[in-house]
């Protein structure tokens, strides 16, 4: 009974760190800034996935996406034009 409560507290916390990590993707004004939300967004759908038994797909999310897509969303940030900070020329 205990364990189903905390369950579904972890689950609760998870889902609230997806939405707001995608909402801080979405609405952030630094680029640098949205690099973080969506890597707080990646692992809190880690923690869904190994939530509900899918440990493979957990370390795919974190694997693939948190290796390979923020590497390229890294270089996408360092090739950019725009300043990541307000001290940048």
């Amino acid at each position: 009974m205990f364990s189903d409560i905390l369950e579904h507290v972890a689950f609760a916390v998870f889902a609230l760190l997806t939405i707001s990590g995608a909402l801080g993707t979405i609405f952030s004004k630094r680029i640098a800034h949205s690099m973080f939300w969506l890597i707080v967004c990646f692992i809190a759908v880690a923690g869904v996935f190994i939530l509900a038994g899918a440990e493979l797909l957990a370390a795919i999310q974190i694997l693939v996406y948190l290796g390979s897509v923020m590497l390229v969303f890294a270089f996408g940030i360092m090739l950019a034009r725009r300043t990541i900070l307000e001290g940048d020329a």
